[in-house]
């Protein structure tokens, strides 16, 4: 077998970047066999742009159609729903990010996960910039040493007010899940993880609705600690325009900083714990040698995962994010949540992923958007697969 046959679930705005990658020759193993979505209007146009193209309008006629792997890219609250009808059916699977909206049904995924033999993937693409994989070797490496502290300003996802009009699930408890930590941050909390590892307590301040007319969160500040003593800041929101996105890394032997397109580094030779523990003078420096870090440049993004998957499947490489990873960002987020709804600090071994769900359930229960939710975990598709 030369190419993967691929279904993609969903063909909204991801979906459709997913398509016209393919069509572009960026993902050499990668056959498009057959596409799925509600809306007609959608397909039709897959029709006439790709009559090879097997089409569909539900999902299980797609997935036994002959494919042998699906991108999952329908709304945020049924990722899970799909994946596990997929996996169940022994098709390989990558899904959009999140992972989900809450972690109780993450879980069950991963569950049947581990139960099927497919590869699992996520789509987690900014995994691909160059910047933050040079960020986490360095990290890694020990060569800077532990981390005292991570600092990200994440602050430029600024969105207008007629942004959230344009679709009556968007910013809602039930046809989101979450605001600007669910649609617009999954990335940056899977690559604050991924790079500085899990935090242990998480205490957040979440404002709802603060610069839009909306129910969800669109003002965020957090603080984390982790196992080692280090501590953690993160903000972001979807009002500030110009924004900024300032991720830096304290660590013993100096500190990382990356705006997405630069990598700063400042190191000493001494480390400051060494340093601090020999000098004997009040107001000593240890000597700091600033550089710009050279990166190989690489940033493959959507095209680089789904090429990732395709080796996974034909050859057995390395996926860019297994889907099994998807808990830990989410986590982060659903604790964050969690913090600001019971307004105290939350330890992340003890998260209570029940307590999650109920509360998240009494706002879905009371949110404006035009689609319902099943309290066992699935919600409708809305206006279509987005």
């Amino acid at each position: 077998m030369s190419k993967i046959k691929l279904g993609i679930l969903g063909i909204g705005n991801i979906g459709t970047v997913h398509i016209n990658n393919i069509l572009d020759g960026k993902c050499p193993e990668v056959e498009l066999y057959a596409i799925c979505d509600l809306l007609d209007e959608k397909m039709e146009w897959v029709k006439e742009k790709l009559p090879s193209v097997k089409c569909f309008n539900d999902a299980e006629q797609m997935m036994d159609s002959g494919i042998d792997s699906i991108l999952v890219a329908v709304p945020h609250y049924d990722h899970p729903k799909y994946a596990i009808m997929a996996m169940k059916k022994g098709i390989h699977t990558l899904v959009e990010k999140p992972a989900g909206v809450y972690t109780k049904q993450v879980l069950e995924m991963n569950k049947v996960a581990d139960e099927s033999n497919v590869v699992f993937g996520l789509m987690m693409n900014q995994r691909t910039n160059c910047i933050y994989r040079k960020m986490r070797e360095i990290v890694k490496s020990g060569e800077m040493g532990a981390i005292k502290r991570t600092n990200w300003i994440i602050t430029n996802w600024y969105c207008p007010q007629a942004y959230y009009n344009s679709g009556g699930w968007r910013a809602t408890w039930s046809g989101e899940g979450g605001g600007v930590l669910l649609n617009q941050c999954p990335h940056n909390l899977d690559l604050w993880q991924w790079i500085c590892g899990m935090p242990t307590k998480i205490e957040a301040k979440l404002h709802y609705g603060k610069w839009h007319d909306i129910e969800v969160e669109d003002d965020v500040s957090a603080y984390v600690e982790y196992e080692n003593g280090a501590t953690g800041i993160f903000v972001t929101t979807t009002g500030d325009i110009p924004g900024t996105n300032r991720f830096e890394i304290t660590l013993e032997h100096g500190k990382l900083i990356a705006d997405g397109t630069t990598l700063k580094m400042w190191k000493t030779e001494m480390s400051e714990p060494e340093f601090s523990r020999t000098n004997t003078e009040a107001f000593g420096w240890p000597e700091v040698v600033e550089c710009e870090v050279e990166t190989d440049g690489k940033n493959e993004q959507h095209a680089g995962v789904l090429n990732a998957f395709a080796d996974a499947i034909l050859n057995g490489g390395a996926l860019i994010a297994d889907g099994r990873e998807g808990i830990n960002g989410l986590t982060i987020s659903n604790a964050m949540h969690l913090s600001s709804w019971l307004g105290k600090e939350i330890v992340v071994a003890d998260f209570d992923h029940e307590l999650f769900y109920e509360e998240l359930m009494k706002r879905v229960a009371t949110s404006r958007a035009k689609t319902t939710v099943n309290t066992n975990v699935k919600v409708n598709m809305g206006d279509s697969f987005k």
